[in-house]
């Protein structure tokens, strides 16, 4: 979890410090890069377990942590301080965290994703990252200053933002592989099936950076980043993880239940109203996703 951590942060940094460098926006760099990179963890777990045999794990980490990314961190967030939620987050970014959780469910119709599935969801990722592109240019400046996003505003060395980079890789691999054997060995040790340790530990584990990065952005009065991030990990888990292993081996739905797959859609679904009541979510609304993922992790853990 450690390496994770360390891993996603550096990822991160340097990964921002040469976007910028290479000219993006800071809204640019904020919805692809720090999104992408905040996800890598998922990422890096996924295929590590897909390589393993441990497929239940793979399918089980997205699910587990796009339900953990609302209910868990942005219920924190919001209790931390409450969220401003702009216009377009209501329109566009939150409309898409649900089609991409309805795409996963069509996948799994048939108990599995096939590679075609899979490379479908992947090129969805790039239609992504590229309509973000196009509405960071058609931004006005100052609208882009007002983000002022989590990343470095002046950027280190080219050589040393690479370094970063480098370095974020190798943590995120070696952490992946060591999460997932530690994981397996547990699900065997306390008789819990792997797909419950997919959903609950190694979901959390892996969203330790979008944790982290909501949080702190909330405290700091940076509600579009808190809410931003969450969203933008959401559609990257399914998109580009689930898509990208599914494509290089197919992924089985194994003992991740439709009830998984109903509270992750039904979690996208229920933010709407949320945030559109006064264009804010308010601590109590926080406490109340915090609490429905409280309930959610004893309840698959007893089950």
């Amino acid at each position: 979890m450690a390496l994770l951590w360390v891993g996603g942060e550096a990822l991160v940094r340097g990964a921002s410090g040469l976007a910028l460098r290479a000219g993006l926006a800071p809204l640019a760099v904020g919805l692809t890069v720090v999104a992408l990179g905040t996800s890598a963890p998922e990422l890096v777990v996924s295929l590590g377990a897909t390589f393993q045999g441990a497929g239940d794990v793979a399918v089980g980490n997205v699910v587990g942590s796009n339900i953990a990314n609302v209910a868990l961190i942005l219920g924190l967030a919001a209790l931390v301080r409450p969220i401003e939620v702009r216009t377009r987050v209501i329109r566009l970014d939150t409309p898409l965290v649900i089609v991409s959780s309805a795409a996963l469910l069509a996948c799994l119709a048939d108990e599995r994703i096939q590679r075609w599935e899979g490379a479908l969801l992947f090129a969805g990722v790039v239609a992504y990252c590229w309509l973000n592109l196009h509405l960071a240019r058609a931004e006005k400046r100052s609208l882009r200053d007002d983000e002022a996003l989590a990343v470095p505003e002046r950027p280190g060395r080219p050589l040393a933002d690479a370094a970063w980079v480098v370095a974020g890789i190798a943590g995120l691999v070696a952490g992946g592989k060591l999460f997932v054997d530690a994981a397996v060995d547990i699900a065997q040790t306390l008789g819990l099936s792997e797909a419950v340790i997919g959903l609950t530990v190694v979901a959390v584990g892996t969203s330790l950076p979008e944790l982290a990065t909501s949080v702190i952005a909330s405290a700091r009065d940076q509600g579009d980043i808190a809410v931003g991030n969450v969203l933008g990990s959401n559609v990257f888990n399914v998109l580009c993880i689930a898509g990208l292993t599914a494509a290089i081996q197919p992924l089985a739905r194994g003992g991740v239940t439709w009830a998984d797959l109903g509270i992750m859609l039904g979690l996208g679904v229920v933010l709407l109203p949320l945030m559109h009541s006064g264009f804010r979510l308010n601590r109590w609304e926080g406490a109340g996703l915090l609490a429905s993922w409280i309930a959610y992790t004893a309840w698959r853990v007893i089950v």
